[in-house]
């Protein structure tokens, strides 16, 4: 049972629709929040992947505002964390209603080459936004938290996303140090998480008007430092997962009000169908969770029409920057070995670089940034020198082959995807005959191996086995099948 505190009653009730009642609010706040997950296309498609798991038991039905996103109904033993599927990538575990500001970022024929994800992590919606720009481009996924930047790489790896660059720092310096450089920009704010209490039963038991108004102040500096850190022409979508219309409307009208003659509202009332149940006179999408079942959420996108004075000195470049372009030679071995040994062409667009011993892959746009902030992590780790060759990294591999399927790679039945998702060799002769035929044929040394067509990693062919080279941290203790 909710803990609905007495002060956000009244606060909320005052600020429902009035088409919408206060008693139909609680009885939604108070059922069990449906689960819900998003295809990741940058791996898998998303038919494929719904005939699969509907093969496997899953009931999926379609969230109406995002093509990959669905649904899992009639099956409560899912353990979404555990499944193959998930650990390899092809699905993650999301909101329903946090797929509405990716959705209304790349809306209206919106394709931009440049973004930024001002408060990223866990991830959720930086991977969405990755496989909505297809892994072309750069995306800048910042975030604040120390703790959460590991969590965030984690599922940036996972999903596969290569055309990402992190940060970590406080959102509010963009806008000095990275002036109108975007072409679209998220800021899902930190917020006061009213619309999370269906997940969170103590989310409002001590709310307090006072925490949600100084919660806003840091609401307003986030917009505005987005708002100028975004090109001329470019979009910002602001959202919140929370109700009040303090951190919500009232925000987006203060930007409005700091810079009158470059901010247009864009409505979003025809994002999907049903979105006007939802939408504000402004255009804003304020969704209440009685509206379509899920968590309250609100979404505005806003254009910038105009260029805007910039408030700062243009910052001095940072020196030191640790990495150099790949000599020549260096670049046409690494190829070599990419191709000879798994049949991955090294895509010819992005810059292969180097620091010591290790290649890393940068996305190709990336270099108008170099030296104007400090960045966490670039681009892929291409792979280690070693004193004969090279040693592929699995995040480079994982990105490469998300939909590429090659001769030097072998496809797993289920039980073998999980024992090798556990750390474990596997045994050649546990293959059917056509496999073991093909791996015969197959020169011994690295491969890869894969589970519905998405590669999995990297063994070492031996003959008798499969060495497993699957990173130690990434070993699970438990892997579910869903097959």
């Amino acid at each position: 049972m909710i803990q609905l505190n007495p002060n956000f009653i009244r606060h909320i009730e005052s600020e429902l629709p009035p088409h919408l009642s206060l008693t139909d609010f609680i009885d939604y706040c108070n059922k069990p929040l449906r689960k819900s997950i998003r295809v990741n296309t940058l791996k898998i498609s998303t038919t494929k992947f719904v005939e699969i798991m509907t093969q496997a038991g899953w009931t999926l039905s379609a969230i109406p505002w995002c093509d990959d996103g669905f649904w899992i109904e009639g099956n409560d033993d899912i353990q979404l964390g555990n499944a193959i599927e998930h650990i390899q990538g092809l699905f993650y575990i999301q909101e329903a209603s946090s797929m509405l500001p990716p959705t209304a970022l790349f809306a209206h024929n919106n394709q931009p080459e440049v973004v930024l994800d001002v408060a990223s992590a866990p991830g959720s919606k930086t991977t969405q936004i990755a496989a909505l720009m297809n892994n072309n481009g750069l995306l800048v996924a910042n975030e604040y938290s120390a703790s959460r930047v590991k969590v965030l790489h984690a599922n940036i790896s996972r999903m596969g996303a290569s055309h990402t660059a992190i940060t970590h720092f406080d959102g509010r310096v963009f806008g000095e140090y990275l002036f109108e450089s975007f072409d679209a920009i998220l800021l899902d704010a930190p917020c006061g998480g009213e619309g999370t209490v269906r997940k969170d039963p103590l989310a409002l038991k001590n709310w307090d008007i006072a925490d949600v108004t100084a919660i806003a102040e840091t609401q307003k500096d986030l917009i505005e430092s987005a708002f100028l850190a975004l090109k001329p022409g470019g979009s910002l979508v602001y959202s919140t997962c929370t109700l009040s219309q303090i951190e919500n409307q009232q925000i987006c009208h203060h930007l409005q009000h700091t810079y009158p003659d470059a901010v247009e509202f864009v409505s979003l009332n025809h994002l999907f169908t049903g979105a006007d149940k939802a939408c504000t006179e402004e255009g804003f999408l304020h969704v209440w969770p009685q509206l379509f079942d899920s968590e309250g959420f609100f979404v505005a996108k806003i254009r910038k029409t105009t260029s805007v004075e910039r408030n700062t000195k243009v910052p001095k470049l940072q020196k030191n920057f640790p990495f150099s372009i790949a000599g020549q030679k260096q670049q046409t071995e690494l190829r070599s070995y990419f191709k000879d040994t798994f049949s991955i062409e090294l895509p010819q667009d992005d810059i292969i670089m180097i620091r010591d011993d290790e290649y890393w892959l940068f996305p190709s746009l990336f270099m108008d940034f170099i030296g104007k902030m400090r960045f966490q992590r670039i681009g892929l780790k291409l792979a280690d020198a070693m004193k004969k060759g090279f040693k592929a990294k699995h995040e480079a591999i994982i990105a490469l082959t998300s939909t590429t399927h090659t001769h030097r790679t072998i496809e797993l039945v289920a039980s073998q995807a999980q024992d090798f998702l556990m750390g474990r060799d596997i045994d050649t002769q546990s293959f059917d005959d056509i496999s073991q035929q093909a791996l015969a044929i197959m020169p011994q040394g690295e491969m890869l191996v894969s589970y519905h067509g998405a590669v999995l990693g990297v063994v070492k062919h031996l003959g008798h086995r499969l060495k497993n080279n699957l990173p130690r941290d990434l070993v699970r203790d438990k892997v579910n099948l869903s097959l």
